[in-house]
């Protein structure tokens, strides 16, 4: 008979993670305590510690792109807005 798997969060791994990284207690004693197993806390441990320094860099690159897409976005409605001014005085008879 099969087991189920657990989904576990993204938080729990973090958790146990962290308290695999600190090294207070074994890798057994940790898996024993979060009920898991303990290739699994190695696996954690090992996605964190190689892939931590993204946290940082991801906050970087999202602020870089929301601030393109805010430029497009302001630069997109300037240009509507001046063609409806365009129209506008054309419709008025406005000249320059």
């Amino acid at each position: 008979m099969s087991e189920k798997r657990t989904k576990r969060t993204k938080e729990f791994k973090f958790k146990v993670a962290i308290e695999a990284i600190k090294g207070d207690l074994q890798i057994a004693e940790i898996a024993a305590k979060y009920s898991v197993h303990p290739n699994q806390v190695t696996e954690w441990k090992r996605q964190l510690l190689e892939k931590g320094a993204e946290v940082f860099a991801l906050s970087g690159e999202k602020e870089e792109h929301n601030q393109q897409e805010t430029s497009e976005r302001l630069y997109k409605t300037i240009g509507h807005q001046a063609v409806q001014i365009d129209w506008l005085k054309k419709k008025l008879g406005i000249s320059e």
